[in-house]
């Protein structure tokens, strides 16, 4: 069988997406699947508009000799991706990770309901409910929709799509390696005293605000505390501010897009890994940091419930709860044998994300469907 991944990311560019459409390329094969890619960073230069129909060519050029097309997410590479499997008559699947939908409402419509009430509901400005359709259209054309959570089965079947049609696929991770100690790591990198670190993308969900709100609070409990946050995003010059405002720039840096290797660096240096989201799907940093044995404060949303259990391989406290916040970092910073006891038992519960596991299980759907 061979198929082509349809992807906006792909390595160099970070994040799940990237790390599962490579893990494909790399290693499928060896189920007597082959792989290419159809990348969205090769026409990305192009203005908007111009560039989907430039990535709609390219996934029908590379569809030639095909059996399926792979698609990553039901908007930017999805929808061109289900016409081109439509007009070269090919299979469809598709990959869900999230609702792209509400992430552009909340990020350039300012809207302030959580993903559970915005998949059900339709009482918003007609460009949302364009992409809310093409969502829906594109999950119609696939013969498989796969999410990586339970939480998200339930998101896309609140868009309509039959629950006997989604697929349930937990992602499967390399687990990260490090070379060097955490001393060395930390003697690299420059830092000392009591480290947290935070990653993703600078958008309003990531709850970056409140973790920049908290430092004061802690500094003053503990004067050697850092925060250090990892990746780039639209919020960057808010957050920017908000650092300045509360005169946080000796303890609070933006380090910006880090390159894979150097981030896992930043987490194994670190003290305490602080994941402040309203929205997960599944996420893969959760499961590097749960690799890599850095503690873990994070909130319930959306698949991290599925990652984390509180008080047994991490603290799970509300979004944008500083007290909280406050109590699980300083018990942690406090109780080195309970930091140790987190990360043990997150190590153990990584079994299920295995690649073996699901490079067998998306094999045995690609032939069976």
């Amino acid at each position: 069988m061979r198929i082509l991944i349809a992807t906006g990311l792909y390595p160099p560019d970070i994040g799940g997406p990237a790390t599962y459409s490579k893990l494909l390329f790399d290693k499928f094969y060896t189920y007597d699947v082959q792989v290419d890619v159809a990348w969205f960073g090769e026409v990305r230069y192009l203005p908007k508009i111009i560039r989907h129909v430039a990535y709609f060519l390219l996934v029908v050029r590379k569809s030639k000799g095909m059996d399926v097309i792979y698609a990553q997410d039901p908007l930017g590479t999805g929808f061109p991706a289900a016409l081109a499997a439509i007009a070269t008559r090919k299979r469809f699947f598709l990959k869900i990770v999230g609702d792209r939908a509400w992430e552009i409402a909340v990020q350039s419509y300012a809207v302030h309901d959580g993903l559970e009430v915005f998949s059900k509901k339709m009482g918003y400005v007609p460009s949302i409910l364009v992409c809310k359709f093409i969502q829906r259209i594109v999950c119609a054309f696939a013969e498989r929709v796969i999410v990586p959570s339970n939480f998200l089965k339930e998101i896309v079947s609140n868009w309509g799509v039959r629950t006997d049609k989604i697929e349930v696929m937990y992602n499967a991770f390399t687990p990260p390696q490090t070379n060097m100690s955490r001393s060395a790591l930390r003697e690299k990198l420059g830092l000392s005293g009591r480290v947290l670190v935070s990653v993703g993308r600078l958008v309003p969900w990531k709850g970056f605000e409140a973790l920049i709100t908290l430092m004061p609070k802690l500094r003053a409990r503990y004067h050697d505390a850092a925060l250090l946050i990892a990746g780039d995003g639209p919020d960057a010059s808010k957050l920017l501010k908000l650092i300045h405002a509360n005169r946080a720039e000796p303890y609070v840096r933006l380090l910006g897009k880090v390159e894979q290797k150097d981030l896992f660096g930043y987490i194994v240096a670190a003290d305490v890994f602080v994941l402040n989201t309203s929205y997960e799907g599944l996420s893969h940093q959760l499961l590097e940091v749960m690799a890599l044995g850095t503690p873990i404060v994070t909130t319930p949303a959306g698949g991290n419930r599925e990652l984390i259990t509180h008080n047994v391989n991490g603290y799970v406290v509300y979004h944008d709860d500083i007290e909280a916040y406050m109590h699980a970092i300083s018990y942690i910073f406090e109780h080195p044998e309970e930091a140790r006891r987190l990360t043990s038992e997150a190590q153990k519960s990584l079994s299920k994300f295995s690649e073996t596991a699901l490079l067998r299980r998306l094999s045995e759907l690609l032939h069976a469907t």
